[in-house]
């Protein structure tokens, strides 16, 4: 069975769709259906709402979530209400929804259920966190459509991609955009010095001298004519807390004095740079790393859109797989 025996090594997986209708609820099926329960205890939630049988946008149909006795889950109280199997209730919690507080629960037999769990990060880790407390060994949260934020490392240690024709029904502007999401997912570690001053900063701009001086860049932003501060020539490190766009890439890699620094960022989720900014960045010598590594496991691919067109599923999966340098799963024709 591709990437179950990979999902094992972690305590948490987010599954992420570039676009709605990529098979991000076919992939959570797939998992949930394969996921050996006799010495794994899983807890499966989703930042949007999930096993509904019609998709309320496209209106197309979509594959319900089936749970297994044993499984624990997040679900709203509207939701919870609605649910088609036997289930013990364990906690109630604070967070609330638009469909009211999230509860969790665990199945005492199999059936199916409408997932809409905590709808924020913070949510997310608190309610991942309160899992913990039931001897959970793995957190599995289904996302949403642009909430590629759930997938940062501070939420999840693993996550699987889902990208296909909904992405783009162009075979090559599919890959490579699916590719450019992978190269951000797999950008390095900053160096162990950096990790230990940097991550307690959360907001702003700040440079990090030769010497491990650390002072804040106040006032830069990507409207800012130029970046220039006292000390410029010894900065060796400049980490950006928050979203990393064009405009302050651009800056960076134009000014002489910053070209060797190593630029950091907190995890691959906070880099809105397009890729022929974040390329001309990388092309003139830039290096770019993050604090916080997200490790991908799998990509997978609907060769279908919406629309009902359709890509060569055994080219789609070549292509990807040579571009990315990893395997790529269509998960229905495993089937």
């Amino acid at each position: 069975m591709p990437f179950i025996d990979d999902i094992l090594r972690y305590d948490s997986l987010s599954i992420v769709g570039l676009e709605k209708n990529t098979g991000k609820t076919e992939c959570l099926k797939y998992v949930l259906e394969r996921i050996p329960l006799e010495h794994t205890l899983i807890a499966v939630t989703s930042i949007g709402i999930d096993g509904e049988t019609t998709d309320q946008v496209t209106l197309t149909q979509k594959p319900e979530i089936t749970l297994r006795e044993g499984m624990y889950f997040g679900t709203s109280e509207a939701h919870y209400k609605l649910r088609r199997l036997v289930s013990e209730l364990v906690d109630v919690s604070d967070e609330s929804t638009s469909l009211g507080r999230v509860v969790t629960a665990r199945a005492l037999t199999q059936g199916k259920i409408l997932l809409s769990g905590p709808s924020s990060t913070a949510g997310l880790q608190r309610w991942m966190q309160s899992t913990r407390r039931h001897g959970i060994d793995l957190a599995i949260i289904d996302g949403a459509l642009s909430r590629m934020s759930l997938a940062s490392p501070a939420v999840s240690q693993a996550m699987i991609l889902a990208t296909g024709a909904a992405y783009s029904a162009n075979l090559t502007t599919l890959v490579n955009k699916t590719a450019f999401v992978v190269e951000l997912i797999n950008l390095p570690l900053a160096s162990e010095d950096n990790l230990k001053q940097l991550m307690p900063l959360e907001r702003g701009v700040w440079a990090v001298n030769r010497d491990g001086t650390l002072h804040e860049l106040n006032g830069l932003t990507a409207l800012s004519q130029e970046i220039r501060f006292d000390g410029m020539e010894q900065c060796q490190t400049l980490y950006v807390a928050g979203a990393l766009v064009d405009g302050l890439l651009e800056k960076v890699r134009r000014n002489k004095c910053l070209r060797q620094v190593e630029l950091v960022v907190r995890d691959f989720t906070k880099v809105f740079a397009t890729p022929q900014q974040f390329h001309l960045f990388i092309k003139s010598g830039g290096r770019m790393s993050v604090l916080q590594k997200s490790h991908l496991i799998a990509v997978t691919v609907n060769p279908t859109s919406p629309s009902g067109y359709n890509l060569d599923s055994d080219q789609l999966c070549a292509r990807l797989s040579e571009a990315i340098h990893l395997p790529v799963y269509d998960l229905l024709k495993k089937k």
